[in-house]
């Protein structure tokens, strides 16, 4: 399946949308389209260009994103990887630990939280990652929705076309 990324008339990222309502907001004119993928949908008598990027017409005002937090978009925030050793695991094989323990006040969210593997996980016990003297790959913190979304809908990584628009910053790196 095809997805097309739907921006702002600002150029801000918005969401992603299935292919269909893409070319539905396109017939009825409340979008304009800005990347379009090789493919071209093709009926009896119309043949249109798979729209990979579209554009409102019309600002729309909305809220910052929230990512709800779960174990599922913890894994994919943080890859598969254990933030202690760096070793790529499949999702059934890590768990997640809070970097200060809920022993020392510790909460549970996006901040306190990574993933890691049970070796590393046990080895750090109750301990902050500094008294167990294992530093974080990474700092936890909220994930940018954009990478979060291409992942949970399956897309590895975002088509090429939406690269110029997406907030791609130190989130998707290592």
């Amino acid at each position: 399946m095809e997805w097309t990324l739907l921006l702002n008339s600002t150029f801000e990222p918005l969401r992603v949308v299935t292919w269909r309502k893409a070319i539905l907001l396109v017939m009825l004119g409340k979008v304009e389209v800005i990347e379009e993928y090789e493919r071209s949908i093709r009926g009896l008598r119309i043949s249109i260009p798979l729209p990979a990027v579209i554009r409102l017409n019309r600002f729309i005002k909305r809220k910052t994103p929230i990512i709800k937090f779960s174990r599922h978009n913890l894994y994919i925030r943080d890859r598969g990887i254990c933030q202690y050793c760096g070793s790529p695991f499949d999702q059934k094989e890590l768990t997640y630990d809070h970097v200060v323990p809920r022993s020392k006040g510790g909460q549970t969210e996006w901040t306190n939280i990574v993933t890691c593997c049970t070796s590393c996980n046990l080895r750090k016990g109750g301990r902050t990652p500094e008294e167990a003297g294992m530093p974080l790959i990474r700092k936890p913190k909220a994930p940018i929705w954009i990478p979060l979304l291409t992942k949970s809908l399956g897309i590895q990584e975002p088509p090429s076309v939406w690269k110029d628009y997406l907030y791609l910053n130190q989130e998707l790196s290592p």
